[in-house]
This record gives C-alpha cells, structure tokens and sequence, in this order.
C-alpha cells in the first residue's frame, strides 16, 4: 500500500473516530466551528473556500456532517485535507491511528 493510501486511510479512521465522539456529545461541533473561525482569519486565499464549505457543513444537521466524516467518496477526502476537528481526538486515540496506519517506510540500519 502507498504511503498515500495510508495517509488516506489514517485520515479517515480519525474521522470516523471523531464522528463517534460527535454522536455522544453533538455540542462538539462548536470546537470545530471554533476552529474555523479562528482559521479563516488567518488562512492563505487558496485554503479559504475549503474552510467555508466545512463552515457550510458544520451548520447543517448532524447526520449529514457524520455521513461526511464516514465517507470514503472524494468529496470527502479532500475535505478531510483540512478537517476543522483539530484538537477533539485524545493523544492516545491519535496514537493507537498513527500505529495503525504508518506512512513512512521503515529505513534500513
């Protein structure tokens, strides 16, 4: 498997660890809405419309934020370049992804 294909799926056991987190308690939503805000005021020209279309989304209902944060489609992944949900996981919940999905090749001694 590519180191690509890792970093995808590394990206998406996140997301879809997030969207659990989301399910228990809805009122994270507003961490990521935080997050954005505080971006957007600071963010190059060329990452701005991707933030606003997670701003966009964030806004909607929950199951339709959770379909996204689920989903394997392209949309999908390339939101999840820039996912607003920086800071939700845990270290050790981040951990346990990293381990699971490397992307780097282990280097010779």
């Amino acid at each position: 498997m590519s180191n690509h294909q890792n970093i995808d799926l590394r990206s998406l056991a996140m997301d879809q660890m997030t969207a659990e987190k989301l399910l228990a308690n809805p009122a994270l939503v507003d961490r990521g809405l935080a997050n954005l805000d505080r971006w957007l005021k600071t963010c190059s020209p060329g990452v701005r419309p991707v933030l606003i279309e997670w701003q966009t989304l964030l806004q909607r209902p929950l199951p339709e934020v959770i379909l996204v944060l689920r989903s394997t489609d392209q949309r999908a992944t390339r939101l999840r370049q820039s996912s607003p949900f920086a800071g939700l996981l845990s270290v050790s919940e981040r951990t346990e992804i990293l381990k699971r999905f490397p992307t780097r090749e282990p280097q010779p001694a």
